[in-house]
């Protein structure tokens, strides 16, 4: 029996409604009928009745003052119950909550999601007026960021540096743009076992993370604490918040199955 290719099987009706709700996954909040007819290439009359499918089944809305459209109710929920059935998160929260309870910063867990990280579950302390309120769904650079470069210092797979380009992007005056430089300090991140951002991505924002592994050895995923730069010193990060953090990773690992 002749095994087919599973692209023999797709149905392009719902292959285009997939098209409209991936033309929202961008810095773009709304969209109306001819633009999206545009970057589709699809006839408007074909665009409409596509929205109207979706938004009658609530993936799509209206602003009915703008009459463009935007990601419905649906999409939350759908991306909610894709987290809940990651493993890595469900073990992550009580760890998540009890280090933002002793260091009294917000943290929260990432993966690597192609030449990005992206967080997904977070923890705030709650006696803090002032936090960082972590951009779950965002995708973040690696080069900048302490998840990052937990993924790039520790994850066994060497393409993932080939992959940064030859110019990095700048964020801030604090960002490390020359890759030389980054190498030489994911070595001692390696060395050291956790990495720190220093207002490299977000202005007046440090964070510190380390490799969550799991049974098979390998990196799936980051572990942060993050805040405010002027609480989180260099001096607090060697005496506090790295063996905190370090503790925190080992014990998330070792729940995925991980042995050292």
């Amino acid at each position: 029996m002749v095994r087919r290719n599973k692209t023999n099987y797709v149905i392009q009706s719902v292959a285009h409604a997939l098209d409209v709700l991936e033309q929202f996954f961008g810095e773009v909040d709304e969209l109306g009928v001819t633009e999206l007819s545009k970057r589709l290439k699809l006839h408007k009359n074909n665009v409409f009745r596509l929205l109207a499918t979706l938004e009658a089944r609530g993936y799509i809305e209206q602003n009915r003052a703008t009459e463009n459209y935007h990601l419905g109710i649906k999409c939350l929920h759908l991306g909610r119950r894709y987290i809940d059935h990651m493993g890595l998160v469900r073990q992550a929260r009580p760890i998540l909550a009890e280090v933002a309870r002793r260091c009294r910063e917000s943290t929260f867990v990432a993966i690597l999601r192609r030449e990005s990280v992206v967080p997904l579950e977070s923890a705030e302390p709650c006696d803090r007026v002032v936090r960082i309120t972590t951009p779950l769904g965002q995708a973040l650079p690696l080069h900048c960021t302490a998840v990052g470069k937990a993924h790039l210092a520790f994850d066994l797979e060497e393409q993932l540096r080939a992959r940064l380009p030859e110019q990095l992007p700048r964020f801030t005056d604090r960002t490390i743009v020359d890759r030389a430089l980054l190498f030489e300090q994911l070595d001692a991140v390696a060395r050291e076992g956790f990495s720190v951002e220093a207002c490299e991505f977000f202005e007046d924002v440090s964070a510190v993370a380390v490799p969550i592994r799991d049974y098979t050895r390998s990196v799936v995923g980051s572990l942060a604490v993050a805040g405010p730069a002027y609480r989180i010193p260099g001096e607090r990060i060697k005496a506090e918040i790295a063996p905190l953090i370090i503790e925190a990773g080992r014990d998330l690992s070792h729940r995925l199955g991980y042995n050292e």
